[in-house]
């Protein structure tokens, strides 16, 4: 079976709170629209918070690197594209985009690392059932 490319987009409202003085997007509220931007998968794709919650799974973010390219500005119509990347590992892999939707230029590039831990705070060193399963009907 050929891998498929699992992707979606989330527009982004930039609100005056999370700029500076100049106008431009404070660095950390970056990261908050990769958080909606994988919120946006879950939902489209079947692989949703709750879904984990159910399961009796948590995946922490313990990885993030992000490249700045150019800054989002306060009146800009950014989007955010995650792309899940597929790994054989016992982790959840996403690389994403934030472009400026009227010029596409690409503003952040970054790549986020989950792992699976039980209630108790215990790592999982195998994905579990579940999210094996999710990766089988999804093709990746």
């Amino acid at each position: 079976m050929e891998k498929v490319l699992l992707q979606t987009e989330k527009a982004i409202d930039v609100r005056f709170s999370e700029v500076d003085l100049m106008g431009v997007v404070w660095h950390g509220s970056y990261m908050m629209y990769l958080e909606d931007a994988r919120e946006e998968f879950g939902t489209r794709f079947g692989l949703s918070y709750c879904r984990y919650i159910e399961e009796n799974v948590m995946v922490p973010v313990v990885e993030m690197n992000l490249k700045y390219r150019k800054p989002v500005k306060y009146g800009m119509k950014p989007v955010v594209r995650i792309s899940y990347v597929p790994t054989d590992a016992a982790k959840i892999i996403f690389d994403y985009e934030i472009y400026d939707s009227e010029t596409g230029d690409v503003c952040l590039t970054a790549r986020s690392i989950q792992v699976f831990m039980d209630t108790d705070y215990n790592l999982l060193w195998f994905s579990p059932g579940f999210y094996e399963d999710w990766k089988r009907r999804m093709g990746v």
